[in-house]
C-alpha cells in the first residue's frame, strides 16, 4: 500500500508538470519531453538487460 502512495506522489509531479506546460501554452514541448523520456528509458534498459547488444545496434 505504501508503494502505491509513493508512486502516486511521483506521478502527481508529472501531472503538475504537464498541466504547467498546457496552461502556459507550452503544449508543443510535450512531444519533445516524451521522446527524451523514451530515450532515457531505452538507455536504462540497455544497460541492465541481456538485450543490450541488440539495442546498441539500433544506434
Amino acid at each position: 500500500m505504501r508503494l502505491f502512495r509513493r508512486l502516486g506522489g511521483r506521478f502527481q509531479i508529472l501531472r503538475e508538470f504537464f498541466s504547467f506546460l498546457w496552461e502556459n501554452k507550452l503544449w508543443w514541448m510535450i512531444p519533445m519531453f516524451l521522446v527524451l523520456l523514451f530515450f532515457g528509458a531505452l538507455v536504462i534498459l540497455a544497460s541492465q538487460s541481456p538485450v543490450a547488444p541488440f539495442i546498441y545496434t539500433l544506434f
